[in-house]
């Protein structure tokens, strides 16, 4: 029966038939006594007397705790005094954080008498740093390092002084004395072990579980000076375990049972203050319940005692969706399932150890992980989810509930194709796995069984390989076997929650944001119980996949690195409307997007967290350091803790637009207004666009035909639900949109170009604007979206720079030199007013024809080109759709802030492409 919880029934109710065991075991001092024998036995005669004295004293220091205990019967002894079981009970463990000062251990003094159920069992660990100083103890000891003594006088002096603080008068004497004692004890049995150079596990055991007991009775003092009963607990006395392996120890739930009904009946009282981590044998033998043995030990005892709940207090507010020192804006889950918290904290999660629940789940009772330093933080509640009459989880709001990392792995694979269908491969790699003693993570194998992989501790993988290689010696030198193949450098990545088993989508999502921020997934595994999902990705990678997935289901801000390229008259604008506008972006729309540098031409400012946006442009010029693109695409690129990069490109630059290529390669998404790339090279935009379509980054510039109206959007939607385009003629300059909108009546065609130059409408050099180059790159991007492969070169631009002018040393000599053409302009002026038709400067592709063209045209009064004002843009879509009256698209088409605009709605198009919620 030992290893098995007691049923429900058969813990409240008595033994049938009387059951004789001693009072109190002296397990203690006898385990310990034959521990130091065989220590002497080991060593033959000489040794034994080389042990001399200090053996010796250490036996008669413990020789009368091993004085005879006559046998009482667990029926006689419980006839009076009966142990309560049920929701009386309240369990609370303390960490070593917890009582790691004597303000702490009066804090928790504070916790426990103000806690209102009727009965409580408490246990605590020892004190901070107290179990290490233990250990320590016996390394040195068993290095013949004579510092051991200084270390013991070091553990007895920070519990003397703790308990000075804490207690007066008898208490603090009754406590000093067996501090004492222990110590004095210790002492020999250190000098022992000094003398035979080891110490055998369970000796070390007995002497690392003394922090416990120390802070136990510190606490029950503390407790009883309040004013209130208590009693305090050396679990060895009741709890006793079987050792399965050195990490693992099975709880005998009967005896143990019996051996706490005893000591209540001996010790009753309603507050229980009790050693955790340590236990005993069935031989009465001291041993520890190994890895977070205090929360097992919290756990145990809840099940033993049926409680209402476990509350482990420890320095967090509770169990967070994924680590915060990774993720910032993780938060504190209110609930989780037992099975949920299994899976988490076998991944790695800071929760609990998997063992810990299992005392806990048979009984439904719950465990609250609380923050002693905050106690107004509700903290998490690991229980059975109450489900409502369809039998959904009311409790998970999420399919996924957190995620969990491990670090530090590397994968084994196994392949070739005489494993496909051959019994027995699985095992024989698996047992050699064993053999050389690794911990085996993750298993992923193809149906095709033509390969197996898993994943394995990264210190562990050497000797892995070379027993996977000496056992498949023969079937890989015949070829059945092509390799034993280590990919190092891995992590692995568990997506966790109780509802995805019922929840389609789930690992659909999380692989869409896994590739959208560029992230390659090595290996999968999933079980069919489906409340995990396990990628392994490379370690350098760990950090981003984990931030990418917890953004994507909606548990923290979809954060983006920015770097913005010319912060000149659109980036600054650019800059201040995000400035405006990010927190707003956080608080209602979950975005939170952070300017990592800034550059111009010949300075750049970087930062770890993001710019100040109020005061990037004295930043800029006072911490500024020379420009370098790729130093700093490398620096917006490689913060590690945020999943996503894009550089926004506010430049005419066509040296920056070369790289564009290079960055999407790399994962940084592109956003632009600068319409070199797209109208350069036809080779170079056809790369652009494949690679675009071929991965998950993207390269968005909206603003580099109509600024801020949605002429790319519009055409791509047309074209995208299948209707054809035809042709697209439009005004696509708000400069020569303005100059001919004004050129009307007795105005000269000089005049008005004086006026637009004046109201900042044109470039410094009006030519750049009334060349049609601009217009003409607008109209080959139109062209290639529609299909149509052409270069620059292929569409024919009328010049509205007359030809004697164009050679003109400076903008103000072409100013000068202008109102010599009045009269041309004049004269094609009345003409078109004859025909009852005005000017204008259009741009068409003719998809039909596979053409473009720039040229002047002029059109009827009635139609919308004619009824511009301003610098207003105008497009025209022809399609099969819109055959008879084509779709118009009209706006401001010029301009820093419609400009800027169109560049920051492709940032968010982004941000929502990304897992932002619409």
């Amino acid at each position: 029966m030992a290893g098995q919880l007691p049923s429900p029934s058969a813990a409240l109710s008595h033994h049938a038939s009387p059951t004789t065991i001693p009072a109190f075991p002296p397990r203690t001092a006898t385990a310990t006594l034959r521990d130091l024998s065989d220590l002497c036995r080991g060593g033959g005669a000489t040794f034994s007397s080389r042990v001399g004295s200090s053996f010796q004293r250490a036996m008669q220091s413990l020789a009368p705790k091993c004085a005879p205990v006559t046998d009482i019967s667990v029926d006689q002894s419980m006839e009076n005094v009966k142990l309560p079981k049920g929701d009386t009970w309240s369990i609370h463990k303390f960490g070593g954080t917890c009582v790691g000062t004597s303000e702490r251990i009066n804090n928790v003094a504070g916790i426990i008498v103000g806690d209102e159920s009727e009965r409580k069992l408490v246990v605590v660990s020892a004190m901070s740093k107290v179990t290490d100083m233990m250990y320590d103890l016996i390394q040195k000891a068993q290095s013949r390092d004579d510092s051991y003594v200084a270390a013991l006088d070091a553990v007895f002096e920070k519990h003397r002084l703790t308990a000075t603080d804490l207690l007066d008068g008898d208490q603090l004497l009754s406590f000093l004395s067996r501090l004492h004692n222990d110590i004095s004890n210790l002492k020999a049995m250190l000098r022992a072990i000094y003398i035979a150079g080891h110490a055998t596990e369970s000796f070390t055991d007995f002497v690392v579980g003394h922090g416990e007991l120390w802070s136990a009775q510190m606490l029950s003092f503390v407790i009883r000076k309040k004013g209130f009963e208590c009693q305090w607990m050396d679990t060895r006395d009741v709890l006793i375990v079987n050792p399965t392996n050195s990490n693992q120890v099975d709880p005998d739930y009967l005896e143990s049972e019996k051996r706490l009904d005893l000591w209540f009946s001996q010790n009753e009282a309603k507050i229980i203050i009790a050693t955790g981590f340590i236990a005993s044998t069935p031989e009465n033998i001291p041993t520890t319940l190994k890895r977070d043995g205090s929360d097992f030990s919290a756990a145990i005892m809840g099940a033993l005692v049926m409680a209402r709940q476990v509350t482990i207090w420890t320095d967090v507010n509770g169990v967070y969706s994924a680590d915060p020192r990774k993720v910032s804006e993780a938060v504190v889950l209110k609930t989780l399932s037992y099975q949920e918290a299994w899976e988490m904290s076998y991944f790695g999660a800071n929760v609990l150890h998997p063992r810990t629940i299992i005392p806990v789940m048979r009984y439904s009772i719950p465990i609250i992980i609380r923050n002693i330093f905050n106690l107004s933080a509700p903290g998490t509640m690991i229980c059975q989810p109450s489900s409502d009459k369809n039998g959904y989880d009311q409790h998970v709001e999420t399919p996924v509930k957190g995620f969990a990392t491990i670090d530090n792995l590397a994968l084994v694979n196994v392949e070739g194709t005489g494993m496909a269908g051959v019994p027995g491969t699985a095992s024989a790699i698996f047992s050699a796995v064993k053999d050389v003693g690794a911990n085996v993570i993750m298993i992923s194998q193809a149906s095709s069984e033509h390969s197996v992989c898993f994943a394995v501790p990264e210190k562990e993988v050497k000797a892995v390989a070379e027993a996977l290689q000496s056992r498949f010696r023969e079937a890989l030198d015949a070829g059945r076997l092509s390799q034993v193949a280590v990919i190092p450098n891995c992590s692995i990545l568990a997506a966790v929650g109780q509802k995805m088993a019922s929840t389609p989508g789930v690992s659909a999502t999380l692989f869409n944001a896994l590739a959208k921020a560029n992230i390659n997934v090595r290996a999968i595994a999933q079980g069919c119980s489906e409340y995990n999902v396990t990628v392994v990705v490379k370690r350098e990678d760990c950090i981003r996949a984990l931030r990418a997935v917890h953004s994507r289901f909606y548990l923290s801000r979809t954060t983006i690195a920015m770097g913005i390229i010319g912060p000149g008259l659109i980036g600054g604008t650019l800059l201040e409307q995000l400035r405006d506008q990010t927190a707003v972006l956080k608080e209602e729309f979950n975005i939170d997007l952070r300017v990592m540098g800034i550059t111009s031409s010949k300075t750049m400012l970087l930062s770890e967290l993001g710019v100040d946006l109020s005061k990037w442009k004295d930043q800029l010029a006072e911490q500024g350091e020379d420009a370098d693109l790729q130093a700093f695409v490398q620096h917006v690129h490689g913060n590690h803790f945020i999943p996503n990069t894009v550089i926004v490109d506010c430049t005419a630059d066509s040296y920056i637009a070369t790289h564009y290529y290079e960055w999407l390669r790399k994962g940084i998404h592109v956003i632009t207004p600068n319409k070199k790339a797209n109208s350069g090279p036809l080779e170079q935009y056809l790369k652009l666009r494949a690679l675009q379509r071929q991965s998950y980054t993207h390269y968005f510039y909206e603003a580099t035909v109509g600024a801020g109206l949605p002429i790319i959007s519009t055409l791509r939607g047309l074209l995208e639900t299948g209707d054809k385009i035809l042709s697209i003629e439009g005004i696509f300059s708000g400069t020569l949109s303005y100059i001919f909108n004004n050129f009307k009546g007795g105005r000269y065609f000089s005049e008005v170009v004086a006026k637009a130059k004046q109201a900042g409408y044109t470039e410094p050099d009006p030519r750049d604007d009334l060349s049609g180059t601009d217009v003409a790159r607008k109209v080959i991007i139109l062209a290639r979206e529609s299909g149509l492969k052409l270069e620059l070169s292929d569409i024919p631009v009328k010049s509205l720079v007359p030809e004697p002018l164009r050679a003109s040393a400076s903008p103000e000599e072409y100013m000068q030199q202008l109102p010599e053409f009045d009269e041309d302009w004049a004269k094609k002026r009345q003409e078109a007013e004859d025909a009852g038709e005005v000017l204008r400067y259009v741009g068409v592709v003719d998809v039909v024809n596979q053409r473009g063209r720039v040229e002047l045209r002029s059109y009827k009064k009635d139609h919308p080109f004619a009824q511009l004002s301003g610098s207003d843009n105008i497009i025209s879509f022809t399609t099969s759709r819109y055959k008879e009256q084509p779709l118009i698209v009209r706006g401001p088409g010029a301009g820093a802030q419609v400009t800027a605009g169109g560049i920051f709605s492709d940032i968010l198009r982004l941000a929502s492409y990304l897992g932002a919620p619409s």
